[in-house]
């Protein structure tokens, strides 16, 4: 079992009261983490702590703060043991979190290179003598928000860029994956980021909307990023503009994979595989919408049932586990009754749908229809959906028929006809003959729509995490009309 204490200030401490809470195995029940239970007091003090960091860390020269992120990247990737050790918090599988922990260290590596590209202008003044300039300088404290579905990834791209930027910042952890945030935030202190700089609370399940609440008001806290549910993001949405503050979002999904008649089927059903049941589906970005043109629809329908039979869920230990547990049983519950619900409704079950516990095998049904929950509800778990059309008009139509605007995904031959209609769909990353997930610490990462606002990654979160300013220097004599 884990002990994890809050990070305040560079030192690790207790809740001010002494209560713990625990995390389980999904599979096994076993006691994973027991995390300190922060209270509203610690909250405050972990915004204290990295407000007193700010002017320093604020004036490092940038190199020396690249020099200090680099370090953190290259120790976060070798203690990439420690971080599997812990992925029994949410029951994933050992790859998945080997995966996080690479492309965690490399969002660190992006960060570390945009030090020096935090760049202003000099904006040609009408005031004779009058030299103006807009300038970009740090906020101050920022508070991220991170989920547990890929752990490492998102904590680290909630700290990674404000840290760039000069800011300092209090990661409120998962309630599902304390331990990892935790670690997180050990690694970056022990890289010598500076005590107070990277500061780490957990909290009591039942004690998060306070928290959160309450950190969010704190006059010192200057910008807010959260990745998680829509239905909370609207939370944190409202609590941030209540309190002015801005807030980054990067909500739900249900990403939709176009396959055009003239597609690469066997490449469309490797890409429908993976982005729809990899780590369970429990990804942002993965494939729920399968939108498939009627005249290969069939013939795509077959090939991707006999890849699903390829990928049996289980214990994530066992060696025979293809795709491991969901985060708990009741999101099996959750997703069984979306699926009954289709079911009951005249779709068909073409692959899938057995559930024990927290495992549920990779379903795949056909016949879906907007009457349906599960055309519109984000499932968050390994269930994908046929819907039919002819022609891309059709296709499109169905595609942009959700609330949510995250990632899409289009398989054609014809590269420019499916740019062109990349450029229609509703989403704010498409990728062309490529799977809905996929991500990289250089680009710019963000939806529209209940899918949230503004981006994550590289030169596009500079503007989400700094202030643009004038200043301007008078040479000379001015002018006054009084």
């Amino acid at each position: 079992m884990l002990d994890v204490p809050l990070l305040i200030g560079g030192q690790s401490c207790p809740a001010r009261d002494g209560r713990t809470f625990e995390r389980r195995n999904p599979v096994t029940g076993a006691v994973v983490s027991r995390a300190a239970a922060a209270t509203l007091e610690d909250a405050d003090a972990a915004v204290t702590a990295a407000q007193a960091a700010f002017p320093a860390w604020a004036a490092l020269a940038p190199n020396e703060r690249r020099s200090r992120l680099l370090r953190a990247a290259e120790q976060l990737q070798a203690r990439s043991a420690e971080f599997i050790a812990a992925a029994g918090e949410t029951g994933a599988m050992a790859n998945w979190y080997g995966f996080n922990v690479q492309l965690a260290a490399n969002i660190l590596r992006e960060a570390a290179s945009m030090t020096t590209q935090i760049n202003g202008e000099v904006i040609p003044s009408d005031v004779s003598g009058s030299f103006a300039m807009a300038l970009r300088q740090p906020c101050g404290v920022v508070l991220g928000i991170a989920p547990w579905n890929a752990p490492v990834i998102l904590a680290t791209r909630a700290i990674a860029m404000p840290l760039a930027c000069g800011n300092t910042v209090v990661l409120k952890a998962s309630e599902l994956s304390p331990a990892v945030h935790r670690l997180i935030g050990q690694v970056l202190q022990e890289a010598g980021l500076g005590d107070g700089v990277v500061n780490v609370i957990s909290n009591a399940p039942e004690d998060a909307p306070a928290i959160v609440e309450r950190l969010i008001a704190n006059p010192a806290v200057r910008r807010v990023n959260f990745t998680g549910s829509t239905r909370v993001g609207r939370i944190v949405g409202e609590l941030s503009a209540r309190h002015l503050k801005p807030a980054l979002l990067e909500l739900g999904g249900k990403a939709p994979l176009l396959v055009l008649e003239d597609a690469d089927l066997d490449a469309a059903v490797q890409a429908a595989a993976f982005g729809a049941y990899f780590n369970q589906g429990q990804i942002c970005m993965s494939t729920e919408r399968l939108i498939v043109d009627a005249r290969v629809a069939e013939d795509f329908v077959a090939r991707l049932a006999a890849k699903i039979a390829s990928l049996p869920a289980g214990n994530p230990e066992a060696a025979d586990s293809v795709l491991g547990s969901l985060v708990d049983a009741s999101a099996g519950t959750r997703i069984q009754g979306l699926i009954d619900d289709a079911l009951e409704q005249g779709a068909t079950l073409v692959a899938g749908g057995q559930l024990a516990g927290s495992i549920l095998q990779p379903t795949l049904l056909d016949g879906v229809t907007d009457a349906m929950r599960l055309y519109r509800e984000e499932s968050f778990g390994p269930v994908a959906v046929v819907l039919r059309g002819e022609g891309d008009e059709a296709l499109l139509r169905l595609a942009n028929d959700s609330e949510f605007g995250l990632s899409a995904a289009i398989f054609s031959r014809d590269t420019g006809r499916a740019l062109a209609l990349a450029q229609r769909l509703e989403s704010g990353i498409c990728h062309i003959n490529g799977p809905t997930v996929h991500d990289e610490a250089q680009m710019p990462f963000g939806g529209v729509k209940a899918s949230g606002y503004g981006s994550f990654g590289g030169k596009a979160a500079i503007e989400q995490f700094t202030q643009l300013r004038w200043i301007t220097l008078q040479n000379g004599p001015r002018h006054y009309p009084i």
